[in-house]
């Protein structure tokens, strides 16, 4: 009797660690469309495209990126890059920095809907 409840235990376990593996990868597959979809356009991981390259952001100073012209307002805002500032910076790029020369095409590929 005791094998058996252990053997459900263990199988209940399992099965949620299984679950928990297969959210994580979809997640990141869904994290992964989104991007190309709403930033890609103007934004790659590894490389300046209309906008700078965003691999490494969190954490990163704006306008930090050596190989990109950034505008003057953006290389004073001294903004730390982290989950709070990069969703403020999507709502409403101009009330976050203004002047900072983004342009609307480019806000609205990249800002959520």
């Amino acid at each position: 009797m005791l094998r058996k409840r252990y053997g459900l235990m263990f199988a209940a376990f399992f099965a949620a660690f299984v679950w928990l593996l297969a959210a994580s990868a979809e997640g990141n597959a869904t994290g992964k469309t989104l991007f190309e979809k709403r930033c890609g356009g103007c934004h790659a991981l590894d490389r300046d495209k209309e906008g700078p390259r965003l691999g490494g952001v969190y954490g990163r100073t704006a306008g930090a990126v050596d190989s990109f012209q950034y505008s003057e307002a953006l290389k004073k805002s001294k903004i730390i890059w982290s989950d709070a500032t990069l969703e403020q910076w999507l709502t409403d790029t101009e009330k976050l920095v203004p002047n900072n020369d983004r342009t609307p095409t480019s806000a609205a590929r990249s800002s959520p809907t």
